[in-house]
């Protein structure tokens, strides 16, 4: 159903201290099932998402192959896995590494175009250094199945829904995150509204001169035999 959602993380998978420091590429891909109910408020489901990914971290180690198998499913038909949900923390050391005295330092690479390993990934950026707290986001599709103008159109109703919970300066109704139920929240967008407005306003004025028309035909109707009926009268 609609208040069920799986999808995938990708996690560091370094479970073990040893593990922490050493090369090598340990990333896990784990499935997160939620079940949702649209009456929680947006604190109730901040708490909920928390501690059920809390609860999954602690079986990180398990193959995802085996949670598969499990549950008599392969990597092909596993759609959940197409769907992939990433948050990176940026180191406060800007991205340093030091061995044995040789510091190595990121470099940020421009690409014109990226491939898609997924069929939809939104990952979310967050540097603890800096004092606004923000987010930065980025949505990463499969050309085959989104075209440019639906990825804008997501990343717009994403945007709008940030509005509605966070930002009290918006042109938008700030929601409260500790009452209101998340279904009170809206995916419409402002332009939307308005075409939807004008289409009903469009109806109504369409219906309002259907009305005019059949209570004129009516009373011409109801007139013509009154006359028809008195003209007959010796």
């Amino acid at each position: 159903g609609d208040s069920d959602i799986c999808v995938s993380g990708l996690n560091a998978n370094r479970y073990k201290s040893e593990l922490e420091n050493m090369i090598g590429m340990f990333v896990a891909t784990l499935p997160y099932a939620i079940k949702l109910n649209s009456c929680w408020s947006f604190d109730e489901l901040v708490k909920h998402v928390r501690d059920k990914c809390l609860s999954i971290l602690e079986h990180s180690h398990y193959p995802l192959q085996y949670i598969l198998a499990d549950f008599h499913l392969n990597q092909l038909n596993a759609s959940f896995l197409e769907i992939v949900f990433d948050f990176i923390t940026i180191p406060s050391d800007g991205g340093h590494l030091c061995f044995n005295g040789a510091t190595l330092e990121q470099v940020s690479l421009e690409q014109s175009s990226k491939v898609a390993k997924f069929d939809y990934m939104l990952r979310f950026f967050h540097k603890p250094t800096l004092n606004d707290g923000s987010l930065s986001c980025c949505f990463t599709c499969s050309h085959d199945l989104f075209d440019e103008s639906t990825v804008e159109t997501m990343a717009r109703r994403l945007q709008h829904l940030v509005f509605q919970l966070f930002c009290s300066k918006s042109d938008v109704s700030e929601i409260d995150q500790a009452s209101t139920p998340i279904k009170k929240l809206s995916l419409i967008l402002s332009d939307e509204a308005e075409e939807m407005q004008g289409i009903v306003f469009y109806r109504l004025a369409n219906i309002f001169d259907e009305g005019i028309l059949i209570i004129l035909t009516c009373f011409f109707n109801l007139y013509s035999l009154l006359i028809e009926e008195y003209s007959f009268i010796p």
